[in-house]
């Protein structure tokens, strides 16, 4: 089985890619998705005690979160400490899942992957991009985005530039979804997929 690393800056796409990679036929696991179902679940005594007042009712107030997070850089660190290990188990479970169901790929989607050094644990890393100021639209497009958050997000992420020297496929989401689907078909071929990768390509 080959295990991809998907990445991206913030606005990039990454998410649309991650679903053309799923219409495929690609089993994929969202860690931002693992994210906000930690802070429903085993994650919440944690950060609460970590970050007194952030959970309210038995689950993580994400705003709450990102106000602490905003007064003190540091407690990024703190977060991710109780954060990471968590995600890594379900990212295990999830490719013994699928190493069990003889896949032929598993992807992971992962925002700080080579912030967090995680693209050892890949076969390959894609990458997706898109022209900065096409990101900047899609950014401050979204609701509650202001310029202030999009530098603090961007500040924590490496540069896109670098994230494109690192990878081993690049996918540019600038020219539209069926642009994006046609560069995800080809890594899948050029992986060896031929026609068995999924059903909606055979």
């Amino acid at each position: 089985m080959i295990v991809i690393g998907l990445t991206g800056s913030i606005g990039m796409g990454k998410t649309t890619t991650a679903k053309l990679f799923a219409e495929e036929g690609v089993p994929v696991l969202d860690s931002d998705a693992v994210v906000h179902d930690l802070y429903r679940a085993e994650a919440v005594p944690m950060i609460e005690a970590a970050f007194p007042g952030t959970a309210v009712s038995g689950v993580v107030d994400r705003q709450k979160l990102g106000d602490v997070l905003r007064e003190n850089p540091a407690n990024f660190s703190k977060l991710e400490a109780i954060v990471h290990p968590l995600v890594r188990e379900r990212q295990e479970a999830f490719l013994e899942k699928a190493r069990k169901e003889d896949r032929q790929f598993a992807l992971l989607d992962i925002p700080l992957l080579f912030e967090t050094a995680a693209d050892k644990r890949f076969d390959k890393v894609v990458v997706v991009s898109c022209a900065p100021e096409i990101q900047r639209q899609r950014v401050l497009s979204r609701p509650g985005m202001t310029e202030e958050k999009f530098e603090m997000i961007l500040a924590r992420q490496m540069p896109d530039a670098e994230k494109r020297r690192r990878a081993d496929f690049i996918i540019d989401t600038g020219n539209g979804v069926e642009a994006a689907r046609d560069q995800v078909r080809e890594i899948l071929q050029r992986l060896g997929a031929g026609s068995g990768h999924g059903e909606k390509n055979a």
